[in-house]
């Protein structure tokens, strides 16, 4: 027969689920939808969560919000008219009584539920109409006084699809889990993975120092815990089994990135090793002297940039802690060395930022700095590309249109990323393979170096995991004067004081912004809303000069506005989130966040940092609406409490997770099936550790490790 399973599919884990009983073509597909196609892929297709059916639960020591699993004979069943028709069946066991409530039933489901029908249910307690009540539960019928035998294991419950029913996946699990019993004894540590069995891949000697439970063992239990098993620990997934399968998950994750560290390390990166010239005339001409933290960070990527592989290094620091000077630093060696250099921003605002800070720097040392974003057009677009061509551009400052195909360098050798998260993997690709195609005939091709900043601090675990494969510089230290920003949070029913009080501070000579939050996905509206504001704040403060700036605005108004608001010319800024990053302005010191619960910790953390730029005291006011969810009031508290970036950033990973933090388009790479990098934080120094000793003692052991468990999504890290 075609399908029939061979002998060797029989027992292979790595074969299709077709091999498998019940599996037809149908079901293969909507398989295939959980990313379930080999046999080996169910093991990793865990339980959501448990239900405890192993024991029967008297009806009448029955609590609201529990599982349970009840038997009772069939009191009366009749239908209920209303708003809603449904049918109503009662039962009892002899110590209470208690309602089924079905809202979709048969006539044939009726015709069943007749007196004297004995019934074994499961499902959630509620209460009903003045009585307790399972609703829509799972229930067949059983012979009177004759107990059936219950559930010998916790039964699990799957993510499912449709057409795919709990009971599929149990059964198919259960097929699975016999050929586990069975493995192969032959372990191939090939470089596609082991291909016959499901190999202990960590040694002995790892598993006994962490005292944790062989991998098979693991998978049979977290599919099929015993009746003893605690509910709460594998809801929570502290249990020793479902630890030891997010250990192996991460221990992937990190050896893939280490992988790429070593991919890295590996390629040839033009060696910049000059006496920093143009270097030492900017710091001259600086009115401020670095901070310890700056030229730390300048001194380990002046090292980075001497080496003969490319540096790949992360410049992470809280808002306001001067990255900029450090990135315009390094450039500046790399043009002394005779490589062209590239600044990219994820908007026009802030690309324009760098754009005037960095001409502001390099003019005075005739450095020609050219600009190019997609509303570069016609004349301007052509001379900027042929300055890029020749070499004639010794800088080029820009946004994602640096990614074009007719974007060529003449000798691209350092590339800075900002706010890198914003961009996708493969952008950021583009634009180092741009510095690898134009590697001379003597040279041979070289990758530029890349210097990847952001003004989000991010946890040390989760950079520990995210960014394993780059070295990472922290600027911990604020350039002295500055002020911590004070920080109140007040309903939005008192927004007229608000007012009042931004008026005072105007009127005394300060500046500030009042920023208008996201409505609704639509950046039509959000503008429409920033104007709205403008309006009445315009008829309301009529003695100060307002300005408005919102996304829509073309790039030369966007600047304009922006200038005038530094040079004192506007003594309101009402904005959208555009501001975010980017903008500096010492004498604004008075920030106004309208429907401050709409925003994440970090944007509000980046909108903050926008003031207490200058040596005077700064204030903040968080406006919200009401009623605020535990998650808004978790947020606009931690705002309150700390100004610290890094203690927000912890905050904020364990309110949203590392997916929204890193931001969605790159995170294929940390997108865990087990592992939760919040909950197994204190793992992740020993998964490191183990890397290492993989990488070291096991080196054919680690690219099966990865194929198990990441597959094609290792690829993504490659940037």
């Amino acid at each position: 027969m075609k399908n029939a399973p061979s002998s060797t599919a029989a027992n292979d884990l790595s074969a299709s689920v077709r091999y498998l009983k019940g599996v037809g073509p149908q079901t293969a597909e909507k398989l295939a939808r959980l990313g379930i196609q080999q046999v080996w892929d169910l093991f990793f297709h865990l339980p959501l969560r448990y239900q405890d059916r192993t024991q029967i639960v008297p009806i009448g020591s029955l609590a609201p919000g529990e599982e349970v699993l009840v038997q009772g004979e069939v009191q009366a069943a009749d239908i209920q008219f209303g708003r809603r028709r449904m049918l109503l069946a009662r039962i009892s066991d002899g110590t209470g009584l208690l309602t089924l409530r079905f809202f979709h039933f048969t006539a044939r489901q009726q015709a069943g539920l007749q007196r004297g029908t004995w019934l074994r249910c499961y499902g959630e307690v509620r209460y009903g109409q003045g009585a307790l009540e399972l609703t829509h539960p799972e229930y067949h019928e059983i012979e009177p006084h004759q107990p059936l035998p219950t559930d010998a294991r916790l039964t699990p419950i799957y993510p499912t699809t449709e057409g795919v029913r709990q009971a599929t996946m149990r059964t198919l699990t259960d097929q699975a889990l016999l050929r586990l019993q069975q493995p192969s004894a032959r372990a191939d540590f090939s470089a596609e993975g082991v291909l016959d069995g499901l190999q202990e891949l960590l040694p002995d000697t790892v598993l006994a120092q962490l005292k944790m439970p062989p991998l098979a063992e693991a998978i049979h239990y977290v599919h099929r815990p015993p009746v003893e098993a605690s509910l709460s620990d594998l809801a929570a997934g502290r249990h020793p089994a479902q630890q030891r399968l997010a250990f192996e998950e991460l221990l992937a994750q990190q050896l893939s990135m280490q992988q790429l560290r070593a991919k890295n390390r590996a390629q040839r990166g033009p060696r910049i090793a000059v006496a920093g010239a143009l270097r030492q005339r900017l710091l001259s001409q600086l009115p401020f002297k670095l901070t310890g933290a700056q030229q730390r960070v300048v001194d380990e990527v002046i090292h980075d940039m001497q080496q003969a592989h490319p540096m790949q290094r992360l410049v992470q620091g809280d808002v306001g802690c001067g990255k900029t000077v450090v990135a315009v630093l390094a450039v500046l060696q790399a043009v002394e060395a005779g490589y062209q250099a590239v600044v990219m921003a994820p908007t026009e605002l802030l690309a324009e930022q760098h754009r005037q800070n960095f001409a502001q720097w390099l003019a005075p040392l005739g450095i020609e700095l050219v600009w190019l974003s997609g509303k570069s057009k016609g004349k301007v677009r052509t001379a900027a590309l042929e300055k890029i061509r020749n070499g004639e551009a010794q800088v080029v400052v820009g946004t994602h249109a640096l990614f074009q195909q007719e974007v060529v360098f003449a000798k691209l050798g350092f590339v800075v990323v900002d706010e890198q998260h914003r961009f996708g993997v493969h952008q950021r690709l583009a634009l180092r393979e741009k510095g690898r195609q134009q590697g001379s005939a003597i040279e041979g091709s070289l990758w530029p170096h890349q210097l990847i900043m952001t003004a989000t601090p991010i946890p040390r675990t989760l950079a520990m995991t995210a960014y394993a494969d780059l070295d990472s510089s922290v600027i911990d230290e604020l350039p002295p004067g500055r002020k911590p920003v004070e920080t109140v949070v007040l309903q939005d029913s008192r927004r007229d004081e608000v007012v009042q009080r931004v008026h005072q501070a105007c009127l005394s000579g300060c500046q500030a912004y009042w920023v208008c939050t996201l409505i609704e996905e639509s950046e039509t509206l959000q503008c429409q809303a920033a104007e709205e504001a403008a309006a009445q704040l315009t008829e309301a403060l009529s003695d100060l000069r307002i300005g408005l700036i919102h996304g829509r605005l073309k790039s030369p108004e966007k600047a304009a506005i922006m200038a005038a608001f530094k040079q004192g010319e506007i003594d309101l800024l009402v904005a959208t989130t555009v501001i975010e990053v980017g903008v500096d302005v010492p004498n604004a010191n008075l920030m106004v966040i309208e429907n401050a619960e709409r925003l994440g910790l970090a944007q509000l953390h980046q909108l903050r940092g926008r003031v207490g730029r200058g040596s005077e005291k700064s204030n903040c006011v968080l406006m919200y609406h009401a009623p605020l969810s535990e998650q808004g009031k978790a947020r606009l508290a931690a705002m309150r409490e700390t100004s610290d970036g890094f203690e927000i950033a912890r905050r904020d990973l364990a309110l949203r997770g590392p997916g929204e933090i890193l931001g969605t388009r790159q995170t294929g790479e940390l997108q865990f099936r087990i592992a939760d990098i919040v909950r197994d934080q204190a793992m992740i120094p020993e998964v490191n550790r183990t890397a290492g000793l993989l990488m070291q003692q096991h080196p054919q052991r680690v690219a099966a490790i990865i194929r198990r468990w990441l597959g094609d999504a290792a690829r993504y890290g490659d940037v």
